[in-house]
């Protein structure tokens, strides 16, 4: 799963390694303990007077389908199982027409373990690219209608939702590590499958299918180059924002 990570960079410098056709219109604080309901940055392609246009939005990371009464039901929604979200009402629209990236630097995810007492323990671990590029996460988007707006209000919010899988098996030393820290992991994808995945045409629920299929099946070269270490129990508070926070823990 991912509950909380790590998007640091300047937004100068988020949007030159996106490619972006657009400068975006908002500047993103460095933070290294984003968690649900916070706005995050997300990489969406739209069409326009037929041009393909790349643009980085902000969002708040939690999902709401436009049917959703109010904003708290976006704490249930910050993730959605690749396996099944072309068939759970909260999901199933927005995958086959409202595709996006979740530009991430890490994830934190914590490691269940049971003490000589039989008491369990969590220790949270970080995860990211050795080479220090991006993590581009398989995501969603929706257009909220928020009815509690006043007359001065604009009503539309923007929402995400970060695409889950089960861990990638393999012999290489991270994959291995990947699969012992947690069953679940985020589904990353190459720059080649985000550029598919982001694609505004809307497609048919089959294809999307495939393309989920295809996309899991090369998570492990994805993986492959991810390094994990554990960090600071401090990363559990939300409240907690520093550069510390990301760095291995020193025994």
């Amino acid at each position: 799963m991912c509950g909380r990570y790590v998007m640091a960079r300047a937004t100068g410098d988020l949007a030159a390694e996106l490619e972006l056709t657009s400068q975006p219109e908002f500047d993103f604080a460095p933070h290294w303990n984003i968690a649900p309901t916070s706005a995050v940055p997300i990489l969406l392609e739209r069409t326009d007077q037929g041009h393909q246009l790349r643009e980085l939005h902000l969002a708040r990371w939690g999902l709401l389908p436009r049917w959703a009464k109010n904003l708290a039901f976006s704490a249930r929604t910050f993730n959605a199982r690749s396996e099944t979200v072309t068939q759970k009402p909260a999901f199933r629209d927005a995958v086959t027409r409202r595709r996006a990236v979740v530009p991430v630097e890490s994830y934190y995810e914590w490691h269940t373990e049971t003490d000589g007492d039989g008491k369990a323990r969590k220790r949270p671990f970080a995860v990211r690219p050795a080479d220090g590029s991006l993590m581009l996460f398989a995501g969603l988007y929706e257009w909220w209608k928020d009815p509690a707006a006043g007359p001065d209000q604009n009503p539309w919010l923007l929402s995400t939702t970060i695409l889950t899988t089960s861990a990638p098996q393999g012999t290489n030393g991270s994959l291995n590590a990947l699969q012992q820290l947690h069953n679940r992991t985020p589904l990353a994808l190459s720059w080649e499958d985000a550029r598919a995945w982001m694609n505004p045409a809307t497609l048919d629920r089959a294809v999307v299918e495939t393309l989920l299929e295809e996309m899991q099946d090369r998570l492990p070269a994805v993986a492959a180059g991810w390094e994990i270490y554990e960090v600071s129990a401090a990363v559990g508070n939300v409240r907690n924002n520093d550069a510390a926070l990301a760095v291995p823990l020193t025994s």
